[in-house]
């Protein structure tokens, strides 16, 4: 199995326990960011404005972020992305735990936090390729996924047992400290080639990229539908927290347990696709009707099927992001894979601002089990679009 062949290999090994540990870090600190502002607000309108400003930045820094990729050692980016998130989540852990944190913090540490994220991503999916090899990449973005849904499934189970003994800001500081074996392993790390050295003028290398999307049918495609799928049907951030405070009236541990759930489905679409070697397009449009399957299984669900919804929604998320992130990666040039991975992150985290805030303001108007019906409806609509036969998975460039 390719995903254990990459996990042979010490330095990938290495790589992945340390980022698999700031990943649990990080999905404790998101349960508890949409516990915070329930408790702050009570409002679901401004919970998606707060993911909304976290991800806001992509649309701003994504496309340069892929440049610097293109043209220095990612390592050294990533060291950078990576102290600078640890840095913040612990001003964040100091705030709440002083008792001095308010609304207007949480937001303008949610764009911080974004814009770094923004950064980190496409640096981080081009390491990837850097570290274990084109050949051994479908493994290592197995691998990763899991590692990725182990984390979303163990993280926010864990932050709701912490914010119950001890409060939120302890969850702040747990993923402030859990950033410290990435930085210490990528120290390690011989920092890695450097890139062409562009003109100076960052917006025509960027250009080169997207312009790779728009000429190539099936990365077009594939980044088409990630857009869609990404605006109407992945904002969990929002939907879980608001459907757990404002539907069922649950605790902190009960929302813990319901954005676990989302946690698990994904962990299955990871393992499955670990087991089933390289992604399909038909595996895309599958995993968009278990979405939207997810979503309006919602307006009906019993309280206790909820969570066998969810799950059913994170299976459908992860199939969609790894099918689609593999399909992009093995067809793109080693000279544009910074700048064309940007170009999807563009898309799959430049949607999250208006994304999360419809899926906020949905909850508003129409409340929480209609807004679910509503969204899952309109990817269903997607789906449906996207049935049409896609272009032929050309072999990867050299």
């Amino acid at each position: 199995m390719l995903a254990l062949a990459v996990l042979k290999d010490p330095r990938y090994r290495a790589y992945w326990l340390a980022l698999f540990t700031s990943q649990m870090g990080t999905w404790m600190q998101a349960a508890a960011q949409g516990w915070l502002v329930l408790l702050l607000t009570g409002s679901a309108e401004r919970l998606g404005l707060v993911v909304a400003f976290q991800f806001l930045p992509a649309l701003l820094f994504s496309l340069p972020a892929g440049v610097l990729a293109d043209r220095y050692p990612k390592r050294n980016l990533l060291l950078l992305t990576q102290g600078g998130m640890m840095l913040l989540a612990l001003l964040m852990a100091l705030l709440i735990l002083t008792g001095q944190v308010r609304y207007g913090h949480v937001l303008a540490f949610a764009f911080l936090y974004g814009a770094l994220n923004a950064m980190d991503l496409p640096v981080r999916q081009s390491f990837t390729v850097e570290l274990a090899g084109r050949e051994r990449y479908p493994g290592a973005i197995a691998l990763n996924s899991f590692g990725f849904n182990l984390s979303r499934l163990l993280g926010p189970a864990l932050a709701g047992l912490l914010i119950s003994l001890f409060g939120v800001g302890v969850a702040y500081l747990a993923n402030a400290l859990s950033f410290l074996p990435l930085l210490l392993v990528l120290l390690r790390l011989p920092p890695g080639p450097r890139g062409e050295d562009g003109d100076g003028r960052w917006w025509r290398e960027a250009q080169e990229g997207v312009g790779f999307v728009l000429a190539h049918p099936l990365v077009r495609r594939v980044v088409g539908l990630v857009l869609f799928a990404s605006l109407l049907g992945m904002n969990f951030q929002t939907l879980v927290p608001a459907y757990a405070r404002l539907v069922l009236g649950l605790s902190a541990t009960g929302y813990g347990f319901l954005v676990s759930s989302v946690g698990l489905g994904a962990l299955a679409a990871a393992l499955v696709m670990a087991f089933t070697g390289r992604p399909k397009p038909g595996r895309l449009l599958l995993g968009v009707l278990a979405l939207a399957l997810a979503h309006m299984g919602l307006f009906l669900a019993h309280p206790a099927l909820v969570p066998l919804f969810l799950a059913l929604g994170g299976f459908g998320m992860i199939s969609v992001l790894i099918n689609a992130n593999t399909l992009v990666q093995l067809s793109v040039p080693d000279r544009l894979r910074g700048r064309v991975m940007a170009v999807y992150s563009l898309v799959m985290l430049g949607t999250g601002p208006l994304g999360a805030y419809l899926t906020g303001l949905l909850f508003e108007v129409l409340g929480g089990r209609w807004a679910a019906l509503v969204l899952g409806g309109a990817v269903f609509l997607v789906g449906l679009y996207q049935a049409r036969p896609w272009p032929k998975v050309s072999s990867p460039p050299a």
